[in-house]
């Protein structure tokens, strides 16, 4: 049999941290602890804003978008994860692990231009207050989303397809517990000189280049904070982007250490730990990072919990007059 079909036909062994057997059982705690953090806060914050008129507005727009995208990255990396780590199994089929390297790619990609577009926005209404409403109108936050979507699948494309080319030999052992990028291409049996300068390449396009732009961003936000009069204004304009500093703080720190260094800088345990930090650790702060310092956030919730609350004191009303008739 063609040792370049091997793959194809039996799929990827996972390795994760099997060669720290003690370890596996307390990370699938910790794991599903963060997985349910992650399902529940931006569960709240999708619907939270949806349902309360007052968030109506192009930045909680741009906050469901984000809570809607670290829903669907755990959910495509975390239950592989977990079955992986529970069980004596750490394989992972050859589709699976396609649409796993894909989607990872894709979803990255997009909150590293969400978060871009996320800073534009409070660049907006900080410095522009009076023409906030008629620059962020819903049309061009709409244009904004899908030209996000759009250039992040173009990214993944390219970038997968390109690694997905390469011939393994017959290797199928990933030294990871997800597919992704690094992991695929350590397993090449040829130079990767080219893969790696073009994933550097669209790196700086993907990850420098928005990076630069909210830098640049939050260099006129500071500006126009330091003008304010109102103390109230300032504390409010402080605490809205603070928020959004310490989401781009954490995961482009992370981001850039694990794409945009030297193939071999870092330890094998150490990418693994990072990985595992961008993937169940950033989706489950960003809830709570936007609703601690966020009083409008606190209120939606708190409304939300109300109204639940009510809606499940009627279900037990009503069967209880059930029961008695």
């Amino acid at each position: 049999m063609d040792q370049s079909n091997y793959s194809s036909l039996h799929g990827f062994i996972l390795l994760g941290f099997s060669d720290h057997p003690q370890l596996e059982m307390i990370l699938s705690c910790v794991v599903t602890i963060f997985y349910l953090i992650t399902l529940v806060g931006n569960t709240a914050i999708i619907l939270a804003t949806l349902l309360d008129f007052h968030l109506h507005t192009p930045m909680y727009y741009f906050l469901r978008n984000l809570s809607f995208l670290d829903l669907c990255f755990t959910t495509s990396v975390i239950p592989q994860m977990l079955v992986n780590l529970w069980g004596q199994n750490t394989t992972i089929s050859y589709v699976g692990c396609v649409i796993q390297l894909y989607v990872c790619m894709w979803l990255g990609s997009i909150e590293c231009l969400l978060l871009a577009v996320m800073s534009y926005d409070r660049f907006t209404a900080i410095c522009k207050p009076l023409h906030y409403l008629v620059i962020m109108n819903t049309h061009l936050c709409l244009k904004m989303i899908i030209l996000v979507w759009g250039i992040s699948f173009t990214n993944s494309l390219v970038l997968c397809t390109l690694t997905l080319n390469l011939p393994r030999c017959g290797n199928n052992i990933l030294d990871n517990f997800l597919c992704e990028l690094p992991a695929m291409i350590k397993i090449a049996c040829v130079d990767t000189t080219t893969v790696e300068m073009s994933i550097f390449a669209l790196g700086i396009v993907i990850v420098l280049t928005p990076l630069l732009l909210i830098l640049i961003s939050y260099g006129y936000i500071a500006q126009a904070v330091l003008r304010m009069k109102s103390k109230a204004g300032q504390r409010k304009a402080i605490n809205t982007c603070g928020s959004h500093l310490t989401v781009v703080s954490i995961f482009y720190g992370t981001i850039i250490y694990m794409y945009l260094q030297p193939g071999n800088s870092a330890s094998k345990d150490q990418g693994k730990f990072l990985t595992l930090f961008y993937t169940i650790v950033t989706p489950s702060l960003n809830p709570l990072i936007y609703t601690l310092r966020n009083k409008d956030m606190k209120d939606a919730l708190k409304k939300l919990m109300r109204v639940e609350h009510e809606s499940t004191k009627m279900k037990r009303n009503w069967k209880h007059r059930r029961m008695l008739m």
